[in-house]
């Protein structure tokens, strides 16, 4: 038996699922046109105020639902941002770093609150990288993380300008850099860093961690140790620097070729907490206490800096206020509005370990 639709506020219960309301019933019922209703229930000013009110009050009895992906259709627009995930491959890399899962969290959160479905890929080495999302307009726009190395990530960022994709990444400002930039303060980071481990006591600091311009955050964190250590007078010693990418056995390989080199040191600066955490085993096994014998440090603040032993000094990225912006950021830039780059401050967290 199909429904009566004539008065204004009908009296029985909402329809089942195979008999749908759609918005010309609603405008059936409230005597008006399927436009004047799909205005009405996207608050559109241009329909009176009270007009809205009955019109939303006759939807709301019907049990009307909006359908999203229609609606976005008809915009077009998908509603769907699209999160690309770069990283290089490592020969024990089995997992995504720990850092940016907690910004994955955060960044699948905040869709949701926007109204935004997430697509999610990880990316290493094809050229086509960005084709099944943003040329499909499967994506209304994309959020980048990590990167591997700059210098093949610039390429391909210098492909979505020129394409005029939508897009915002995280990571650091370049000069002549491409696109919009969410960061963390990472010179800052390592200049707190540094005036810790000096406050501390310690005068021959080691940097674990590559200091190459094709890794812009792990070079300005070391960048913030050298400025310090200059400053106090302290020479930069190149034979307390190893080169290292963020993982624990990396960290853990790195901190062994400093140990062997035999050079004197009483501090350890890594540039991630995963290579702090492979640091820490290196040293243990070496009979290295820390912090008395070696203070360590890293950065991220990822879960497991606060359940290591000892429990590590290291520098706070605020994961879930980045994951946010990342998707605000976009959202503005989709919705043409002027947006900046963005760099938050790095927190230094004191712990044992330094």
């Amino acid at each position: 038996m199909r429904r009566r639709i004539g008065c204004a506020f009908p009296s029985h219960e909402p329809p089942p699922l195979s008999d749908r309301v759609t918005s010309f019933d609603i405008a059936a019922a409230a005597g008006v046109s399927q436009p004047t209703v799909s205005r009405a229930l996207r608050g559109d000013r241009t329909v009176s105020a009270a007009t809205r009110l009955r019109i939303t009050a006759i939807a709301e009895q019907l049990g009307y639902k909006v359908d999203r992906a229609a609606s976005s259709l008809r915009r077009g627009e998908a509603k769907t941002l699209a999160l690309l995930f770069f990283e290089d491959p490592l020969p024990d890399a089995t997992a995504i770093n720990p850092f940016f899962l907690s910004m994955l969290g955060s960044i699948l959160k905040t869709c949701a609150l926007r109204g935004y479905d997430l697509l999610t890929s990880f990316q290493q080495l094809s050229a086509d990288w960005h084709k099944d999302y943003e040329d499909s307009r499967k994506a209304d726009g994309l959020i980048l993380l990590g990167y591997g190395d700059w210098e093949t990530y610039r390429v391909r960022l210098e492909q979505l300008v020129g394409q005029k994709t939508r897009y915002v990444r995280w990571g650091s400002v370049e000069p002549n850099g491409l696109g919009l930039v969410l960061g963390c303060d990472n010179i800052g980071g390592g200049r707190d860093v540094a005036r810790h481990l000096l406050n501390r006591g310690r005068r021959n600091v080691a940097f674990v961690g590559t200091a190459s311009d094709h890794y812009p955050e792990f070079r300005d964190r070391y960048r913030g140790l050298c400025d310090v250590l200059r400053g106090a007078g302290l020479p930069v010693d190149p034979g307390l620097h190893v080169d290292a990418l963020s993982s624990e056995q990396v960290g853990y390989d790195a901190t062994r070729r400093l140990l062997a080199r035999g050079v004197p040191f009483d501090a350890l600066f890594a540039a991630s907490d995963l290579i702090a955490l492979g640091a820490l085993r290196a040293l243990d096994e070496a009979g290295r206490r820390v912090p008395e014998d070696v203070a360590v440090a890293g950065f991220d603040d990822i879960p497991a800096a606060r359940l290591s032993r000892p429990p590590l000094t290291t520098v706070a990225q605020d994961y879930a206020r980045a994951g946010a912006l990342l998707v605000d950021t976009l959202v503005r830039q989709i919705a043409g509005e002027t947006t900046e780059n963005v760099m938050l401050p790095a927190t230094l967290m004191v712990r044992v370990s330094a």
